[in-house]
């Protein structure tokens, strides 16, 4: 048998269910189910009645528990459906960006995030919009970071559910001719997941984190190691990759799939990378899990050691193309194509229906664990930064914690929304819809941690139009099949017209219209708001008396602009 009929495995029976799978797949939903709910008597505080305590879990992970939360926080659905999709579908620009972007991740939270943490504990603050507040003393720049913040979590969770969805799909549920049959079973997975959120905040998804990334890894190395063997080889694979590339079009935009980028592609390549490694650590569940360490020491440890996590991104960037060469049908209960169930159908049709169960188990918790935790930091920040600061101002913790439990309830039907509304067939472009949104907050929270030399007005200014420039040049990709809208992130860059990621553009648009107002609003001696830290809070540890909570809560002080 040659290495081109190993290569060739016989469509997924669309019909029925996988019965062996969705067992296996239920029994470890269960688990983790059942250790959501227990996780709110794990290091049980004697109330749970707090941001602090349900929103950031005490702020007191150590070294280990951190690494599996951002882990956990940070390699989500998109790590295990939509990336290897892309890389099927569209072939390295659209989909092995990822990897390299997760390279230059770290250096950038080594360096931001530690001293964002000691800031953030010298004065309480839970959310990048409290420090926005207490660096700038504007109330209006940081209601536009918190506004982002919630907006940009909403496709991201989004993409977690569609993670689910596909692999319930695979196994052979949510299938039927009305939309009841269709998406309950998501349903029932969304159910659950809001559930135990509700109960034990933070803590929940720090306990099923070691779950997922122990399943994860079994079924990556197992998958890395064994598939390619059956498929003839990473030889054949990149042939086979190569050659479908070349013969097929993207149905999307109507151009030729490419392989390898060339050098009409260096662009879109390069700040694909560039803007979503800037753009992660903006996002409130980034800083709401890098704010639970226990240290700033902790965040710097785990900057060190996160980056195998890129290694894992990498092979199973490449099972796209191991699909390719495998033959892989990633066809729907509704019997159309659809890229995002590539990974699980392989699964299922290379692997044993026992195993199968397991890898669809890991990459359905690989989404309930960041969607946890993206639903806590969005209602972290609806809470602290728009209920407590503009509806209620003397909301007790009691109160927060109440608020933030139910607003993590909504944001998830927020995000429903999005997978049952926006266009699924390239589901990756769910993260890269909100790292346009978040880029722009980039200025306001980063700058801040080194300089208060840009105006607050200005800054405010440049957000705004960066985020009318995004959305709009985002709207304005449409899918060439079927005209859907925010089909894609990559759109022309204004003067050099080279084709690259819109957060980038908007992104640089944003900051040389801050810049410029700055001088002007200078000029002009516009106040500048009252800044209530000092040069030594950045450099807090714990420990530290500097770490102890002050007086009164963030921001009761403060002037308003």
């Amino acid at each position: 048998m040659t290495a081109r009929s190993l290569a060739i495995a016989p469509a997924a029976d669309t019909g029925g269910v996988n019965g062996v799978a969705l067992a296996v797949l239920i029994f470890f939903f269960v688990v983790v189910a059942a250790a959501g709910f227990w996780a709110a008597r794990w290091r049980r505080p004697a109330s749970m009645e707090s941001l602090e305590e349900w929103g950031l879990g005490g702020r007191s992970f150590g070294t280990w528990i951190t690494w599996f939360l951002l882990g956990g926080d940070l390699y989500t659905a998109y790590t295990f459906v939509a990336v290897p999709a892309a890389m099927w579908a569209f072939g390295a620009v659209n989909g092995f960006f990822a990897v390299p972007y997760t390279i230059i991740l770290y250096p950038i939270i080594f360096i931001f995030m530690s001293r964002l943490w000691s800031v953030s504990h010298r004065h309480g603050y839970v959310t990048p919009a409290d420090f926005v507040h207490g660096r700038s003393g504007s109330r209006g720049l940081s209601l536009a970071v918190a506004v982002t913040g919630f907006l940009a979590t909403m496709p991201y969770i989004a993409l977690q559910l569609v993670g689910i969805q596909a692999v319930l799909e695979v196994a052979g549920v949510g299938g039927g001719g009305n939309w009841v049959a269709k998406d309950l079973p998501l349903f029932i997975a969304f159910l659950v997941l809001a559930l135990y959120t509700y109960t034990s905040g933070l803590r929940a998804p720090a306990i099923i984190a070691f779950v997922k990334d122990i399943l994860i890894y079994i079924v990556i190395i197992v998958a890395v190691i064994y598939l390619p063997s059956k498929v003839g080889g990473w030889g054949h694979v990149f042939d086979a990759a190569e050659h479908k590339m070349k013969t097929t079009t993207n149905a999307a935009t109507g151009k030729p799939n490419v392989f390898i980028p060339g050098a009409g592609a260096y662009w879109a390549y390069a700040t694909l990378a560039l803007g979503s490694a800037m753009a992660l650590f903006m996002y409130p569940h980034s800083v709401t899990a890098t704010l639970s360490a226990k240290s700033r020491n902790t965040i710097r440890k785990n900057a060190s050691i996160l980056p195998a996590y890129s290694f894992l991104l990498g092979l199973l960037a490449l099972l796209g193309w191991v699909a390719i060469a495998a033959g892989t049908k990633p066809v729907g209960l509704d019997g159309k194509v659809n890229g995002q169930l590539v990974i699980p159908q392989l699964f299922e049709d290379m692997f044993p229906a026992w195993f199968a169960g397991v890898a669809f188990a890991a990459i359905a918790i690989g989404a309930l664990v960041p969607a946890a935790i993206m639903s806590i930091a969005a209602a972290n920040t609806f809470t602290r930064n728009i209920y407590k600061a503009w509806i209620k101002p003397d909301a007790t913790t009691a109160q927060e914690a109440k608020v933030s439990k139910v607003t993590s309830l909504v944001v998830k039907g927020f995000a429903l929304i999005f997978v049952l509304t926006l266009d699924k067939s390239n589901a990756i472009n769910f993260q890269l819809l909100g790292g346009i949104w978040i880029l722009q907050t980039f200025p306001a929270l980063v700058f801040y941690l080194y300089t208060r030399w840009f105006h607050r007005w200005a800054l405010l200014a440049g957000w705004a139009v960066g985020m009318v420039y995004g959305t709009v040049a985002a709207y304005n990709v449409t899918n060439k099949s079927n005209g859907s809208p925010f089909a894609g992130s990559v759109a022309s860059i204004p003067v050099i017209g080279q084709l690259g990621y819109i957060a980038v553009t908007a992104f640089a648009i944003n900051v040389i219209l801050a810049a410029v107002l700055t001088l002007v609003l200078r000029a002009a001696k516009a106040p500048e708001g009252k800044d209530e830290t000092i040069p030594a809070d950045y450099f807090a540890d714990a420990g530290d008396p500097r770490v102890e909570k002050l007086a009164v809560g963030p921001h009761e002080s403060t002037p308003s602009a």
